[in-house]
């Protein structure tokens, strides 16, 4: 068993820092086929209140400009569309609300419509369904969007769309509890090595009631805690918790066929609710000099006014009578190298594995790092998809993986 340590028959004991969307698959795919691991996930909000799966705006896309993210979303969608027979426990099986409208990215410049052409290349050459609309176009399939400015829209005709990531969350965690993984409600406060020695294997994770969850492999999937986790091993990740708003509001017009909407100026904003059409939620990314580290998880209200709702009337004329009922704010576990995903085995310990840095992908891409990691864990390779890509050594080598759609 590659980078952990097993004695005779006994099963490969497996530790996961953190409870999520992520932590949850690789217990469920670890515990999956076979019983030759014994899984302890350890998460200590276990009512997942500031968990990033359970605040996002749970969304999945194929329309990336690097391959590997194409191919761990196209997984992703298969995955999430079957997650009622796959995920049902004694016959009950998970809701998750599933729609398929597309994504759009709008571009309005002239550098804008080259990058999405070129990203459509990609996509096309990874079976991605999308389509590039002209602005005239663009106004005729959606009356209510402001086309005046753009020079290219690229739609997402299926695959695309949105689904409640709490359902999701917590269908990975009730099936891999069914299948034998354990669940503990407990905060980690460090690692213990073999012998003590810098460098060396962990054989414990610490807790903070003085017990320890004993461990041939380590997983940190604490999304924006995984740089605190990293540190216990003297591991320095360029992983940052970022607050980013979702704002709720209502528009008097109902506005059909919205897919979710990518603006140029950074904003995005798609329907929700029961009723398409007349409920929305939307947010941005802030500005640079307001993206700061570990802001507390209240809403930034003040920058609806001030910057939401004016990029959203511009965009959507109705908008100009939108009604903002609600909001909430989640953290995204930014990798600030390159926005990818970091995966795998740090050179710096044998035995602890990564699974962090989504950059606000984490949800959607799930199913293929759980399934990638729980294949690394036991084989010591990734066998059904190559996520090398996104392993964790590019950091050491410094060669960033540049992904052009970040929203």
């Amino acid at each position: 068993m590659a980078d952990s340590t097993q004695a005779g028959t006994r099963r490969l004991r497996v530790a996961i820092v953190g409870g999520g969307a992520i932590g949850s698959a690789i217990a469920y795919f670890l515990t999956r086929d076979d019983h030759d691991c014994a899984v302890t996930v350890i998460e200590r909000d276990p009512g997942y209140r500031q968990a990033s799966s359970a605040l996002s705006a749970s969304s999945i896309r194929q329309q990336f400009s690097t391959a590997i993210n194409i191919r761990m979303s196209r997984f992703g969608l298969e995955f999430l569309r079957s997650i009622g027979e796959t995920l049902s426990v004694d016959g009950e099986r998970p809701e998750i609300g599933l729609v398929e409208p597309g994504y759009l990215y709008l571009a309005a410049t002239a550098q804008g419509a080259a990058t999405l052409r070129s990203n459509h290349r990609l996509q096309k050459a990874e079976g991605a369904d999308v389509a590039l609309l002209e602005p005239e176009a663009l106004g005729t399939r959606f009356p209510w969007l402001a086309t005046a400015d753009l020079t290219l829209g690229s739609l997402g005709l299926s695959g695309e769309g949105w689904y409640d990531g709490h359902a999701v969350l917590q269908a990975f965690r009730r099936k891999a509890i069914a299948q034998g993984a354990v669940f503990r409600a407990a905060a980690a406060t460090g690692f213990d090595r073999v012998s003590g020695v810098e460098g060396a294997a962990i054989d414990a994770v610490r807790l903070g009631d003085g017990s320890r969850v004993d461990c041939d492999a380590v997983v940190d999937a604490a999304g924006p805690w995984a740089a605190a986790v990293a540190r216990w091993a003297g591991i320095e990740l360029p992983v940052r918790a970022r607050r980013r708003t979702v704002y709720v509001f209502t528009c008097p017009q109902a506005l059909a066929d919205m897919p979710l909407v990518i603006d140029p100026v950074g904003l995005w904003f798609r329907p929700e609710g029961r009723h398409p059409g007349s409920r929305f939620i939307g947010g941005d990314t802030p500005p640079a000099d307001a993206d700061r580290d570990d802001l507390p998880l209240d809403p930034d209200l003040a920058a609806f006014e001030d910057r939401i709702w004016p990029a959203l009337a511009a965009r959507v004329p109705a908008f100009e009578a939108l009604r903002l009922t609600g909001a909430w704010a989640g953290y995204y576990e930014m990798n600030t190298f390159d926005h990818n995903a970091l995966l795998g085995v740090h050179p710096a310990c044998p035995n602890l594995h990564f699974a962090c840095g989504f950059s606000g992908h984490g949800l959607q891409q799930a199913p293929a790092v759980g399934r990638g990691m729980a294949e690394r864990i036991r084989e010591g390779r990734w066998r059904s998809l190559d996520l090398d890509a996104v392993d964790i050594r590019r950091l050491l080598e410094g060669r960033p993986l540049r992904e052009a759609n970040i929203i």
